[in-house]
């Protein structure tokens, strides 16, 4: 304390004290997804992009732009894949403009194609212009199923509160996406904070439900992405069951 302090009545000393005392744990007050934390892995993001390539190559070229190869497209996301692991290998550590906008472009250009081959596969069904194989229609549709799960979570990871960097530095308080461990964070273990794990799975039950289930959108474009996202599954999934149960009859 200071010496000049000495001089203060007993009850100003006594609430400085006691000022002192709250503040010193201030810190361990501040839920730790909002504090900065450590960098995270990028293992899974390259694990799900890699995913996300190899079912855009799957899915058959009748269902997919006409007259547009598909070789570019997948160089180029491939490429973008190599950039974003020579930035960063093993862990999102290093924040570049280059770094976020290879990201950006990357996941934009798998949602386009797979929004792209979903409208495909939906005016060739509603035409009769599709495969009368069930297993090349179902594994078309789940292609395109899977792929929109996984493209929707990379977009949730990438944009809430500022994307993962923004969010290991704890620079922006206000999130996009609220997850069980905001509200209850005792049952939540020391140090949580949402992974790209925890966005993939906000993703699946977006699609599965139709709507959001545990973690609750609350930025107008989460909302509207969600949307969008429903949207493709089940216009997806209605017709691609509907006509595969028809054509096995």
């Amino acid at each position: 304390m200071d010496p000049t302090s000495e001089q203060l009545p007993p009850a100003v000393k006594s609430f400085i004290a006691r000022t002192h005392l709250v503040t010193s744990g201030a810190e361990h007050h501040v839920p730790s997804w909002l504090r900065p934390g450590d960098p995270e892995n990028r293992l899974p993001v390259i694990v799900a992009i890699l995913a996300a390539v190899t079912l855009q190559r799957v899915i058959p070229d009748q269902y997919t732009i006409p007259g547009l190869p598909r070789w570019p497209l997948i160089t180029l996301e491939l490429l973008l894949v190599v950039v974003l692991m020579i930035i960063n290998p093993l862990r999102l550590s290093r924040q570049t403009t280059i770094g976020r906008w290879a990201m950006l472009v990357l996941t934009a250009a798998i949602t386009l194609d797979n929004i792209a081959s979903a409208i495909i596969l939906d005016l060739n069904i509603l035409s009769g212009k599709v495969s009368n194989e069930p297993g090349v229609l179902l594994g078309s549709g789940a292609a395109v199923f899977i792929t929109n799960v996984i493209v929707f979570g990379i977009w949730y990871w990438e944009l809430d509160r500022g994307g993962p960097f923004a969010r290991r530095a704890g620079d922006n308080p206000y999130p996009d996406f609220q997850f069980p461990q905001m509200c209850d964070p005792q049952n939540a273990k020391p140090g949580w904070r949402p992974t790209f794990v925890d966005y993939l799975y906000t993703s699946y039950t977006n699609v599965v439900a139709f709507s959001p289930t545990d973690t609750m959108p609350l930025s107008r474009w989460a909302k509207s992405m969600m949307t969008l996202q429903s949207l493709v599954a089940l216009s997806t999934i209605a017709l691609v069951i509907a006509r595969a149960v028809n054509v096995l009859k």
